[in-house]
């Protein structure tokens, strides 16, 4: 009787066996990816592919700027009379696409009153500078801002606060200030919350002091006979301006530091 138990038991045990098929191998368990592979796919994120797409383009833009050759501003003149009445949309749209590729601001403006004439070429120069500051501004709120947003955090936080409460005289000032150039402004003011209508006012008042001063220079290089020198008087209001701003800033920052009472 045990012994047909045991025949019973061995046979339901090797019949078990040959159901479950033969042993698998024991397969390890998933976890989360390494540290690497996380930081990997963070930087993968839509924003960070178009914030680096933008230093990309940066990169492009100063590279260039450093290998190709100047022209010679004697024949800017002969240039713009082959253009005939297209000089002035030209010269325009010319600058501003200069300025979005991070050409000084200056040599723009020289070159403007080089071919127009001082207060010819200052107001177009001006006209340069307002669609440069809309394009750079456009460019850096679409590849750059998402970005900036999620990531600044304590002082930068702040700072990002202080360029959205700004006004037409915080752009004003921040443009005076010799920081950096002209195009290089607009796209850091596009990755910012600042406003597009206080910052393309700001940026107009701040370059018209300089834009009369350096084209009536351009133009004393073409003819120097024919310049009124009044129209750089201008120029002065710059430095009188950025002394002005900086003397209220430096009072609203004591006011801010003073502990109350």
């Amino acid at each position: 009787m045990i012994r047909k138990l045991r025949r019973r038991l061995l046979r339901a045990s090797r019949s078990g066996d040959l159901a479950a098929g033969p042993p698998q191998p024991d397969t390890p368990p998933v976890g989360p990816p390494p540290a690497g592979w996380r930081r990997l796919l963070v930087a993968a994120t839509p924003s960070a592919t178009r914030f680096a797409l933008l230093l990309l383009l940066l990169t492009a833009f100063a590279v260039a700027l450093l290998l190709v050759p100047h022209p010679e501003p004697t024949a800017l003149p002969d240039l713009a009379d082959r253009m005939g009445r297209l000089a002035p949309v030209a010269g325009v749209l010319g600058g501003a696409l200069l300025l979005v590729a991070l050409v000084p601001r200056t040599f723009i403006t020289l070159a403007s009153g080089a071919i127009f004439g001082a207060l010819e070429g200052a107001a177009y120069a001006l006209g340069a500078a307002l669609l440069a500051a809309a394009i750079g501004f456009a460019v850096g709120r679409v590849l750059g801002r998402e970005f900036v947003a999620e990531r600044v955090r304590g002082r930068l936080a702040r700072l990002d606060r202080w360029f959205t409460r700004q006004s037409v005289l915080g752009v004003v000032t921040v443009r005076l200030l010799p920081i950096s150039g002209f195009g290089l402004v607009s796209y850091g003011y596009g990755t910012t919350g600042a406003r597009v209508l206080p910052f393309l006012v700001g940026s107009v008042i701040a370059s018209a002091p300089t834009a009369f001063g350096y084209a009536a220079v351009g133009a004393a290089v073409t003819s120097p006979g024919g310049i009124n020198w009044f129209a750089a008087a201008p120029a002065s209001l710059g430095f009188i301006a950025s002394a002005v701003l900086l003397a209220r800033w430096w009072r609203a920052e004591r006011r801010l530091r003073r502990p109350l009472p």
